[in-house]
Formats: C-alpha cells, sequence, structure tokens
C-alpha cells in the first residue's frame, strides 16, 4: 500500500498544500490550506469500486490493468507552520 503525503506550505501569497511536488489551490490563511488537505487526504482513504483503468505511462506506452477499489493510500499531513 502507498503512502501520499500533504504537506502545508507558504505558496503564492497565502497557504496550499503540497503533495509530490504539485501545489493545490492557494487559500488564504494557513488554517483553510489545512482544513482543504485534511478533506484531500480523508477523500483518499475512501474505497472505491474495482474497475480496469487505462493510463499512459512516462515512455508514452498506454498501459490497461484492473485498479481495485479496497486498495487505498494511507494519508499524512506534514504541518510545521
Amino acid at each position: 500500500m502507498s503512502d501520499v503525503t500533504y504537506t502545508i506550505v507558504e505558496h503564492d501569497g497565502g497557504w496550499a498544500y503540497q503533495v509530490d511536488g504539485s501545489f493545490s489551490e492557494t487559500f488564504p490563511t494557513h488554517k483553510d490550506a489545512s482544513a482543504a488537505a485534511e478533506r484531500a487526504a480523508s477523500e483518499q482513504r475512501v474505497p472505491g469500486d474495482t474497475e480496469v483503468i487505462q493510463y499512459e505511462d512516462d515512455s508514452g506506452k498506454w498501459r490497461e490493468e484492473t485498479a481495485r477499489g479496497d486498495d487505498r493510500p494511507t494519508t499524512t499531513i506534514v504541518d510545521n507552520g
């Protein structure tokens, strides 16, 4: 199982959360960014349906695989603010 880490950071004149180098939208307050990260993290843990998915890998090749709906990541929030 994978782990997704949400880090609360100052960003673009406000606050955001960052996951794997990508930033969320910018929020006016630290509290708003933290609440948004909590919501996003909790949504990551919700199981879904098992489905066949298609995606393009890093080399440009299209792949197909079955994604288990119960294979959800653990989530961590890092908030040093």
